[in-house]
């Protein structure tokens, strides 16, 4: 095996071979990589042998001095594994951090069966190691002694990297480590291994995909490949945990968790390719140009340019094992919002238009056989107009008749934002019912 390798330095170089076995032959194609660990699978290594690369310094070497020879001489990829190196210290000028001494117990190793280390975070005085199924902490500056009934106590030492302590539980941060997001002392993530949004504060793990909406992140986060990406962000303005499920097929599911509810919130219209917090201000990336969340001089729903509608839904279920007739949809809140679905398991109602102001009699003419809103005392109320198809072989009832007949009804308001730039505010929906007679 030989090859040429012409360098336009007066140095002597040691040449080591990547990852990879070259495969049998001469080499055709010598690719000089200096300095670059991060090189192709067939491309060999150029190590200066010299003492700071000058001319004529002291050359290294292994000298006269028993040594064992490695039978796998390529590089090795330790997933698990953490290392350090020397310090810097900027009051003498010394710089020991280009410096990985193996003759010092500079290691530390996690348990390989919980898979490669995804994301390292570091808080006060400890470090937080998020493997793929399973999350734990690192001492540092520090060691753990544990008493003879078990219980841990910490104490100072010379050991950079001290004990390591895992979390109860089974949980991890799969290969998703862009999930990750923080605020103060907790820690948001998610699992897509076991399906679940995680949330690590001082209390330790906490599943925050339960609270209602555990199906949901089951089905999501099983639908996303390795190839897929779960964006996880802090949005300081309303403080909450923004997650992104998106797909390689252009799906996606962007979707807010607030603690003071203890509960998601919201679904976004909005795909963004980063987004991070500064000064109170929320901010997202798309295609290269960053956008400022909350601004005033937008209309609201408008994200990247495009405007989006608000949409609420809601379920109506008084007296479960009862058949109901619903006659009318009522809200509470700003003027402007109107119902596009009301439905039951059999009926369909007509959708209702947003209420409009009556200034004349015309008006007032127009408003008063139209199906939209009403407004009474600050409140929004509307009847149903059924507009489900006839049946046979029972009552019949058609356009003609009022009301919606089921055990539950579920109705969708979507405000149109693109009309109005202030907030639109839904403080509370109902249905007036009776009892089915028939």
């Amino acid at each position: 095996m030989a090859a040429i390798l012409e360098l336009k330095f007066f140095n002597s170089f040691w040449l080591k071979k990547l990852d990879t076995v070259v495969e049998s032959g001469p080499i055709t194609n010598f690719d000089f990589v200096p300095n670059d660990y991060d090189a192709g699978p067939t491309d060999w290594l150029a190590e200066e042998a010299r003492i700071r690369g000058g001319y004529n310094n002291t050359n290294v070497d292994l000298g006269v001095k028993a040594y064992i020879v490695e039978d796998n001489i390529n590089q090795q990829h330790r997933k698990n594994s953490l290392i350090y190196s020397g310090i810097f210290n900027s009051r003498t000028g010394v710089n020991n951090t280009n410096q990985f001494s193996v003759g010092e117990d500079i290691t530390k190793s996690l348990d390989p069966y919980n898979g490669s280390i995804q994301k390292l975070y570091s808080e006060n005085t400890n470090l937080t190691i998020f493997q793929e199924f399973k999350v734990s902490r690192a001492l540092i500056d520090k060691d753990a002694i544990y008493s003879a009934e078990g219980e841990p106590m910490t104490t100072s030492g010379s050991q950079v990297i001290g004990q390591i302590q895992a979390y109860a539980g089974n949980y991890g941060i799969a290969t998703n480590p862009e999930s990750f997001a923080v605020y103060g002392y907790r820690k948001y993530f998610t699992d897509r291994n076991q399906g679940l949004v995680l949330r690590l504060s001082q209390d330790g793990i906490t599943e925050v995909s339960e609270y209602g909406m555990s199906n949901f992140f089951r089905d999501r986060l099983a639908e996303i490949g390795d190839d897929n990406l779960i964006l996880g962000m802090w949005d300081m303005h309303s403080k909450e945990y923004v997650v992104s499920l998106q797909n390689s097929n252009g799906t996606y599911n962007t979707l807010a968790f607030d603690e003071d509810v203890q509960g998601w919130t919201s679904f976004f219209d909005y795909k963004p390719n980063h987004g991070d917090s500064l000064r109170n201000n929320f901010y997202t990336f798309k295609n290269g140009e960053i956008w400022k969340h909350y601004s005033k001089t937008t209309n609201w729903g408008n994200f990247y340019g495009v405007n989006n509608n608000s949409i609420v839904e809601a379920v109506f279920n008084p007296e479960v094992s009862t058949v109901k007739t619903f006659k009318t949809v009522n809200y509470e809140g700003s003027g402007g919002w109107e119902v596009t679905d009301f439905y039951t398991e059999t009926d369909i109602s007509a959708p209702v238009s947003k209420n409009v102001g009556i200034l004349t009699l015309g008006d007032m003419e127009a408003q008063l056989f139209a199906n939209s809103f009403k407004r009474k005392e600050d409140k929004y109320f509307a009847n149903l107009i059924n507009i489900s198809n006839p049946t046979t072989g029972e009552i019949v009832w058609g356009k003609s008749m009022s009301g919606v007949k089921g055990m539950f009804a579920t109705t969708r308001f979507v405000y149109q934002n693109a009309t109005l730039q202030k907030r639109a505010e839904l403080f509370a929906v109902s249905s007036e019912y009776i009892e089915s007679s028939y």
